[in-house]
């Protein structure tokens, strides 16, 4: 069983419009391939949309820990809000004696529980989410949302991607495709990790064209093997052959090109792939080329 996720390192290349073909791709298309679906971007999970799961299981995803302070044991000394360095503890008003805690800018260091003389101050877990095991009509799809102003996301990210591996194993399914989120930060690394594959989704744009070599950089750090297709490769040839020449001088392979169709869009709005959509689209063809290769890259072997 192989792990392919799916990077790119800023949002708006397309990475969940590949993700999707290629989930669209395995079930339908060829070669054949058994996957187990994930969207670790759980900040903006958009899988959904495209695969119209039905949600068989929902489950709770307490995130850290908050401060909470009794009002019957506070007295109002304020000690708690002088040493509070993230402005989240709120002094008394006309409607309330004690001092109490917003959840929201609360960064659960606890700092203001030991300093509390009157022991009035606790840490309380708190809901930060939810997490769904979901049958889409092309596999088994796990995915996440979290609450707004919550974190924890790196956390959430390897739950939903432990889930989707566990399944693979026990139901012998070949691989487990994950559409990771963007960027270099804590939930790349946890969606990055464990994986036999990555491809990056890049953009011929000078903000595409950065990250993208910061996010091959946390790649191989990582040592997870990385692949490279770029998306909407005609809308400035010259950064494309940019990226080509940034691949080639480091030993990446590029394993295709996708044009700018508005295919694409029309097949997101009909909430389809577009290679099951509009598969004779030039977006539609070029896509199942680079699954064609990524999906061997992953059967034949990762050397």
């Amino acid at each position: 069983m192989k792990q392919l996720v799916i990077l790119s390192g800023k949002g708006g290349t397309g990475k969940t419009s590949v993700a999707a073909a290629f989930a669209h791709l395995a079930a339908e298309g060829g070669p054949p391939l058994r996957a187990v679906l994930a969207d670790a971007d759980v900040d903006a999970a958009n899988l959904e949309l495209v695969l119209s799961p039905q949600p068989l299981e929902t489950h709770e995803f307490i995130g850290g820990p908050v401060a909470v302070i009794d009002p019957e044991l506070c007295q109002g000394c304020g000690r708690c809000y002088d040493v509070c360095r993230f402005d989240a503890v709120l002094p008394p008003t006309d409607g309330r004696a004690a001092y109490a805690v917003d959840p929201i800018p609360c960064e659960g260091c606890a700092a203001c529980v030991y300093q509390c003389p009157e022991e009035a101050i606790h840490m309380a877990p708190q809901l930060a989410g939810h997490w769904y095991r979901s049958d889409s009509r092309y596999g088994p799809l796990f995915h996440a949302a979290l609450r707004p102003a919550q974190e924890n996301s790196g956390k959430l990210v390897t739950l939903v991607k432990q889930q989707a591996r566990l399944l693979a194993l026990d139901g012998g399914y070949d691989a487990v495709l994950v559409d990771g989120p963007p960027g270099i930060g804590c939930p790349v690394i946890s969606a990055a990790s464990g994986a036999d594959l990555a491809l990056i989704v890049a953009e011929p744009t000078a903000a595409g064209i950065h990250d993208m070599e910061r996010v091959l950089a946390t790649t191989a750090h990582f040592r997870v093997p990385a692949l490279v297709c770029i998306n909407k490769a005609d809308i400035y040839p010259a950064g494309t052959v940019q990226i080509e020449a940034y691949c080639l001088a480091n030993d990446i392979q590029v394993v295709g090109q996708v044009p700018f169709d508005l295919s694409v869009t029309e097949a997101l709005v009909h909430g389809e792939p577009v290679t099951a959509y509009r598969p004779d689209s030039q977006a539609g063809r070029a896509l199942n080329a680079i699954w064609q290769r990524v999906a061997a890259r992953l059967a034949g072997g990762l050397g």
